[in-house]
């Protein structure tokens, strides 16, 4: 008894030794999360693309400056050459510096909108996991009223009604996407809070916050992790898919989808360079951040961990 005593370790594993082993524990799991994501070539393609994106559109305007203020009608539609390697569109403006000055703009907003839906979602699907029974219930039809109105046509009537602006739209698609998330941080509460931990703390006293915050929460960060790089991929789609019918920003504001807008009278003429780059911009980033939601989901599986 008196070894177990000056061990600092007490039966069951529950001394300083046992805290330990359970940080070790941690850290190597997310070695092991990591070596699997690395492992999954299209999730570090994506990872790259969405780094060098990131690069072009914030780092590329200190190299590559440009007006995308003001009008040049004299050196409108210009196909690409040295001084304009994107050419111009319709009303003089410097076709690549358009491209980075638009991706910033959908790369802010999809992200900050993926990350304001997810955290929305996972705190009204923890709580209403954890609480149960008929606060679940009407918690969660509240969901599936939202899930059953598209949130493009919710989109498509606020901006016939006001023109949002860039926190508007980070703003408006935060409180149209977060359903999804909450769906499966609820599932996942659900479980979480069966486990002998959590009973254990609330035996001692625990409070239900204390619960969620130090349980469940933590416990759901990969399911919260995934769903956000999801949430970001369709955040943007749904800029560009509002910006493309014209009630996103308004000139001399744009993104990669008011551009494909701006630019598809223009395919007829020839003038490719209008359309072709923000189509792929847009195309690149979405399919990106999807195969990073995908590596990142089966690096934290623990199905596959064998």
């Amino acid at each position: 008894m008196s070894a177990v005593v000056q061990s600092g370790q007490l039966p069951g594993g529950t001394g300083p030794s046992a805290g330990a082993e359970a940080d070790g524990a941690g850290v190597s799991g997310l070695r092991l999360a990591v070596r699997r994501f690395s492992r999954n070539r299209l999730a570090v393609i994506g990872l790259a693309v969405v780094v060098l994106f990131f690069l072009f559109c914030f780092a590329g305007p200190l190299l590559y400056s440009t007006d995308q203020t003001h009008t040049a009608l004299t050196s409108a539609n210009l196909g690409p050459s040295g001084s304009h390697l994107l050419g111009t569109d319709a009303v003089g403006h410097d076709e690549l510096g358009r491209l980075m000055y638009g991706g910033k703009v959908s790369l802010v907003v999809g992200l900050a909108a993926g990350v304001l839906a997810t955290v929305i979602g996972t705190l009204w699907g923890a709580a209403a996991g954890y609480a149960g029974g008929w606060v679940d219930a009407v918690m969660m039809r509240v969901v599936d009223a939202g899930i059953a109105i598209p949130a493009l046509f919710i989109l498509l009537v606020i901006s016939a009604i006001a023109t949002p602006g860039v926190w508007g739209l980070i703003l408006i698609l935060g409180l149209v996407s977060w359903l999804v998330p909450s769906r499966l941080v609820r599932a996942e509460t659900l479980t979480l809070k069966n486990r002998d931990y959590v009973h254990t703390l609330r035996a001692i006293g625990g409070s239900h916050t204390r619960a969620i915050g130090r349980h469940i929460l933590p416990n759901s960060v990969s399911t919260v992790v995934v769903a956000a790089t999801f949430q970001v991929a369709d955040a943007i789609l749904l800029v560009a898919y509002v910006s493309y019918l014209g009630l996103g920003l308004q000139p001399p504001k744009t993104d990669w989808g008011g551009m494909l807008s701006a630019g598809l009278s223009a395919t007829y003429s020839g003038r490719w360079w209008l359309i072709v780059p923000p189509g792929l911009a847009v195309i690149l980033v979405v399919c990106a951040f999807n195969a990073i939601g995908d590596g990142l989901r089966d690096a934290f599986d623990v199905r596959g961990r064998g």
